[in-house]
């Protein structure tokens, strides 16, 4: 029996390797957001001073693991048997649960996660010894959980959530209101003693949050504690004066250092104090079984009293900790893609929008516009030009790498995330009030972007819907881990070794799954020919630009349609869906294109205002083509789904050969495009009469079947949908071949033009 424990402690401990990655997946975003999308230092810089952080903050950790131990649950009242099945459940659940966020993209918070497991695994199991008691009842439940302890942990939390976007956005305002966007010339005046105030609010960060509970806070504790003000007064007049040197000698923004000293704050922080929700639980079931091992008691009759008692540091075992974190920032692809979403989310400038608006969203939106508008009613128009002013944004840079490199927001706004989600957590920290760093740092640059106008009337309702998304997430997380966990604790306490064993399968065939199917997701788009938005600025460099999209898009179109058609004919739901996807994408990104129109024509010269009419035809022709792709995906899934007869013999014979036909035609244009031999347009546009007239002679025949034999009317109305949208995809295609034929300049050799482009 000791045997089945000591595997658990194995496998817990593998558990604990793997939690560490998904996690430090997840909470990346809470460190590196505001220094990447900043851009103040260079993206390697960044990761060494994060990694300075995460790797400090580890070893010198304590190993503050009294929630694992003892802040959800009342050990004494559990046997080792009974403790072993809450921490199992936990970890299981809790690796499945953060990387499905971090699959997803989506910030969530560790701490939350690892209460509510810790919480859902305690509750089964406590109502599980109470249902086979004779004399305990559901009102004994209090007994065995730490149901105070666990509200305040609920409270802070979702009152650090209104706090830090308020707080954020006041900040911001006022910031912002001070230094304006062009905020290099008063960056002289008031550029030491913004920094004086920002470095001395992450410098008390650092120990009130980053080193308060190591064993080496211990040595400046007498200095600190009770002296807080005239640290505070010392430590300001020093920044200031550094800030002030510092500018004046080297000739640089002090506000570069002020993102660098946050960044490694927050990084030091998260470490040092959230290391406890990766190996807090297996670190408590380690010493459990320590405890129990020299016991000599049966594992049911051993009550887990000594997981009240304080435990020693582990060196080695936080700096292995330690050492894993590092690996997973530098290598974890997932924890850049979290990062991405709270960036784009607060990004000052417009862009491709990753959420789809919903209802709150556009009702927040209209109530915050109205608001605004009655706002401007009350004040002097003198004012309100004054505020405008302030919040006038420099001028948009419009060329291809400019647009691509340029930062998510100035430093100004990252200064501000930082220092104040550093003096929040700190203020919290002393207070001893529980919240999530997570949720914090999230919500401050929200906060800060909606201050800094950042949500406009182009994105607001984007933005909007992504935050409530976000927030949902994490209402969702904390609701799935209680559930989730109770689950696993119930069917292990059920199916002992054997169940602990399939659980242990699945979670490991879940994030194969999740990472092959991530994998595939980040690289599928540029393996399907993905589209590129035109940079150049004349016709003849947008005809080569835009060459690779119309080679694509024939391509796609042909799979597209082959797979509609294909899965009507064989009435395969698999294939027909394989469709409808494909479908979605290239819609998605032709709208991306035709959204960039703004950007594309503010790029021209005046003497290069034709390529615009070009292009701007050329997107609306690529997107006829999609809708009606779209539509005949839709209407052959719809058939199919809802059982209706399948087509007849001669309608499907006869789909498939204009299946072929098409076919065809997309092959010829896609090899055209990719070879440029744009010469060659001339003799694929003599295919369109006989296209036309082929669908045409279709169309009849059906109208002949409907007034003789046929019987079904879903039927008669597919087939005439699919024919005529096939004929709009025709006349699209060939619309855009007769372009290209018309302003491709066939006397510049096609070695003449690359040239220039290289150019």
């Amino acid at each position: 029996m000791e045997n089945i424990y000591l595997l658990m402690i194995v496998a817990l401990a593998i558990l604990a390797i793997a939690d560490l990655v998904v996690g430090v997946s997840n909470d990346a975003v809470n460190f590196l957001n505001s220094a990447i999308g900043s851009k103040a230092i260079s993206f390697k810089s960044i990761m060494i001073i994060a990694s300075l952080g995460i790797f400090i903050g580890a070893v010198f950790s304590s190993g503050m693991m009294e929630v694992a131990r003892k802040g959800i649950f009342i050990p004494k009242e559990f046997m080792f048997n009974e403790i072993m099945i809450i921490f199992m459940a936990v970890m299981i659940t809790d690796i499945l649960l953060l990387d499905f966020f971090n699959t997803l993209g989506m910030p969530t918070s560790t701490t939350v996660s690892i209460v509510f497991e810790l919480l859902g695994a305690a509750v089964a199991v406590a109502l599980i010894k109470i249902g086979a008691s004779d004399t305990e009842t559901l009102a004994d439940l209090s007994k065995y959980i730490n149901s105070d302890q666990a509200l305040v942990i609920i409270s802070g939390i979702l009152l650090s959530v209104v706090i830090a976007f308020t707080v954020g956005a006041i900040v911001q305002f006022i910031s912002r209101l001070i230094f304006s966007f062009h905020y290099e010339k008063k960056m002289k005046h008031f550029g030491a003693l913004f920094g004086g105030f920002a470095l001395t609010g992450i410098t008390y960060f650092i120990f009130m949050k980053g080193l308060k509970g190591t064993p080496y806070y211990s040595n400046i504790k007498e200095i600190t504690e009770g002296n807080e003000i005239f640290v505070l007064i010392g430590s300001f007049i020093f920044w200031t004066l550094f800030s002030q040197l510092y500018m004046k000698i080297f000739k640089r923004n002090i506000l570069i250092i002020v993102i660098a000293m946050g960044t490694f704050g927050l990084a030091l922080a998260f470490s040092g104090n959230d290391l406890v929700n990766f190996i807090g639980v297996p670190m408590a079931a380690y010493h459990s079984y320590e405890a129990w091992s020299v016991s000599g008691v049966a594992p049911d009759q051993f009550a887990m009293g000594s997981l009240a008692e304080k435990v020693p540091t582990e060196p080695l075992l936080l700096f292995i900790a330690g050492g894993i974190m590092v690996l997973t920032l530098w290598f974890s692809k997932k924890a850049r893609s979290v990062a991405e979403t709270e960036i784009r989310l607060s990004r000052q400038n417009e862009g491709k929008e990753k959420f789809q608006p919903n209802l709150l969203s556009r009702w927040v939106v209209r109530a915050s516009t109205k608001t605004s508008q009655g706002i401007n009613l009350l004040l002097p128009k003198e004012t309100q030009r004054k505020l405008n002013a302030q919040f006038e944004k420099p001028a948009v840079e419009t060329g291809k790498d400019k647009n691509h490199e340029a930062p998510a927001f100035d430093l100004i706004r990252a200064s501000v995330n930082l220092m104040i989600a550093g003096i929040l957590i700190s203020i919290a920290t002393s207070m001893k009030l529980p919240l999530s760093t997570t949720y914090v740092t999230f919500m401050v640059a929200m906060g800060s972007s909606l201050a800094d106008r950042a949500w406009g009337r182009e994105s607001a309702v984007y933005r909007v819907a992504g935050v409530f998304n976000v927030i949902g997430g994490w209402f969702f997380t904390a609701f799935s881990a209680f559930i989730a966990a109770a689950t696993m604790a119930y069917l292990i306490y059920i199916g002992g070794p054997a169940a602990i064993a399939i659980l242990l399968f699945f979670a490991i065939v879940l994030l194969v799954r999740n990472y092959i199917n991530y994998k595939k997701k980040s690289s599928g788009i540029k393996e399907e020919d993905s589209l590129n938005r035109a940079e150049s600025s004349s016709i003849q460099g947008v005809i080569e630009e835009s060459a690779d999209n119309i080679g694509a898009v024939a391509n796609r179109s042909y799979k597209i349609y082959t797979d509609a058609i294909t899965g009507l004919s064989k009435e395969d739901l698999k294939q027909l869906k394989k469709s409808k996807k494909g479908n979605d994408k290239l819609t998605s990104e032709i709208d991306e294109l035709q959204e960039s129109v703004f950007y594309f024509i503010k790029n021209l010269d005046e003497s290069s205002v034709g390529a615009s009419h070009f292009y701007i035809n050329v997107l609306g022709y690529l997107q006829d083509m999609a809708q009606s792709l779209e539509y005949i995906g839709k209407s052959s899934y719809k058939h199919v789904n809802n059982n209706h007869k399948k087509l007849k013999f001669n309608q499907t014979r006869e789909l498939l050969d204009l299946q072929n036909d098409i076919q065809s035609l997309f092959k010829n244009i896609k090899k055209t495009f990719d070879a440029r031999t744009f010469d060659d347009i001339s003799s694929i546009l003599k295919e369109k009469e006989g296209l036309l007239k082929s669908v045409s002679k279709k169309i009849e025949k059906q109208i002949s079947r409907t007034r003789t034999e046929e019987s079904s009317p879903k039927n008669t109305s597919l087939y005439f949908s699919l024919l005529t949208e096939t004929k709009d995809l025709v006349v699209a295609t060939m619309n855009l071949l007769e372009l290209y034929n018309d302003q491709y300049d066939s006397s510049v050799p096609k070695a003449e033009i690359i040239t220039e482009e290289e150019k």
